[in-house]
């Protein structure tokens, strides 16, 4: 090859360049050809030589190959001999491969599909099963909460004599297990048993609950002062009435406990809420509805009655048994432990001798006395009184007349009674307590919030 590449006059190198254009060979070529300034060009010169380079090209191909013919084909040949001998063994391969996956088919894939057919139905019936404990236990819960509501219902219409106020805990219990229930299984509340039980028992026994539980807070009184049929400057209420006994006291007590306990149950809850953070909004509500009402009827009842005098002593001994049923409610709700509340159960503390979950050592009187921002329920009665009855006053005086002329005649007399209201309030009903009345008495010393009270009356009436 080399010696024909040395006779022949084709350049091969150029040919067999890596970087060969054949466009610039062209143009190389008709510009030796030719002359560029020319014109027409002659192209067949050019032309010719590039035909004469491939005949001289082709021939010496066919002379190389008559040449080696016998190279040429022995080697096809063994390449061919050597493919089919490859083949035999692939196809073999493929044939075992072949043989070896219809045999893991029928013995691993056939298995496989029935087993997957028996776990979807194991699946299935597993999640059956524990829809129907759900709505098992929601039914089961269910007739419990009838229950329960009945000896409620019937507690409201025999007046608090022959029902059990203690039931109003356990069904506060039971809605807030059908509560976690209702969460916790929610393919149970599609089932159509589920949905009815929820709308006609579930939703009408939480408003009955909630109502029943408001009422009995706001009717909470154990004050005896207004007992009797009236009393004078100094009286309390007790000469010639019958105060309530000890047992309707402890009734009292108790049935306001569990009111508030059942409010306390039912306020709203978070998910993932600690018992530190938790807020029963349904109690404070409940509280501050109670404050409210005795203060805007007390506030009411004093602005009619300074400018009617002659009735101030009733009403001031009115105000001083609000303001006695307002001590005896804080004292009740700093003695009240909060219940275990089962959605919160987690994150209640656990006592080590029986590990079982232990409600928060706080009191129903911390989050009522921090939502009002105050030190003390009666303070807040007092100074909030205050607050709003000073305006009362200057009203009855720029109305003038009679009434403001005796207001202030009677100015020292209205000093003393309601500085002697102030001070018979902030005392404990001493109704249905022990002959030793160790629980009667002052709570705290009220002089600042007698003065506050004092001076919003009298202070006007001193301009």
């Amino acid at each position: 090859m080399s010696s024909t590449n040395e006779a022949s006059y084709i350049d091969y190198q150029t040919f067999t360049s890596p970087t060969f254009s054949p466009t610039a060979f062209a143009n190389n070529l008709i510009l030796q050809t030719n002359n560029a300034n020319d014109t027409p060009l002659d192209l067949s010169t050019p032309l010719s030589r590039v035909l004469f380079d491939v005949q001289e090209v082709d021939t010496h191909t066919d002379t190389l190959t008559t040449e080696n013919a016998l190279p040429i084909i022995e080697h096809t040949q063994a390449r061919s001999e050597a493919g089919s001998k490859i083949l035999e063994s692939v196809e073999e391969q493929v044939r075992s491969l072949n043989e070896s996956y219809a045999r893991l088919e029928r013995e691993v894939g056939e298995r496989y599909a029935a087993a997957e057919q028996v776990r979807l139905a194991a699946e299935r019936m597993l999640r059956t099963l524990r829809l129907g404990r759900g709505v098992q236990r929601a039914v089961q819960l269910g007739r419990q909460l009838e229950g329960q509501m009945d000896e409620v219902g019937r507690e409201r219409e025999g007046g608090g004599k022959t029902g059990n106020h203690r039931v109003m805990v356990p069904a506060a219990n039971s809605l807030l297990g059908l509560r976690q229930l209702f969460v916790a299984e929610e393919e149970a509340g599609r089932v159509l048993v589920v949905g009815t039980l929820r709308q006609e028992v579930v939703s009408p026994a939480e408003r009955q609950l909630l109502g029943r539980a408001q009422q009995v807070v706001r009717e909470f009184s154990i004050s005896s002062l207004l007992a009797s049929g009236g009393a004078g400057p100094q009286g309390q209420g007790q000469g010639g009435g019958t105060p309530q006994t000890f047992a309707q006291t402890e009734d009292t007590k108790t049935r306001t406990t569990n009111a508030l306990q059942t409010l306390y149950l039912l306020s709203p809850t978070k998910q993932a809420m600690t018992v530190e953070r938790f807020e029963p909004t349904l109690l404070i509500s409940a509280l501050q509805s109670y404050l409210q009402t005795a203060l805007t009827s007390s506030l009411a009842a004093l602005t009619r009655a300074l400018a009617t005098l002659p009735t101030l002593d009733r009403t001031l001994l009115e105000i001083s048994a609000r303001c006695q049923n307002i001590v005896a409610l804080e004292a009740l709700l700093e003695s009240i432990k909060p219940p275990v509340h089962t959605i919160l159960a987690s994150s209640q503390t656990t006592d080590p001798t029986t590990n079982a979950a232990v409600a928060s050592t706080s009191n129903f009187l911390t989050p009522l006395l921090r939502h009002l921002d105050t030190s003390s329920l009666p303070s807040y009665f007092w100074r909030s009184m205050a607050g709003q009855l000073s305006s009362r006053v200057q009203d009855i005086l720029n109305r003038g007349g009679v009434s403001a002329r005796t207001l202030r005649t009677n100015r020292d007399r209205v000093r003393d009674a309601i500085r002697e209201c102030v001070d018979r309030g902030s005392q404990l009903p001493v109704s249905g307590l022990s002959s030793s009345r160790k629980d009667a008495g002052k709570v705290g010393n009220w002089e600042r919030e007698a003065a506050v009270m004092v001076q919003s009356v009298v202070g006007p009436l001193q301009r």
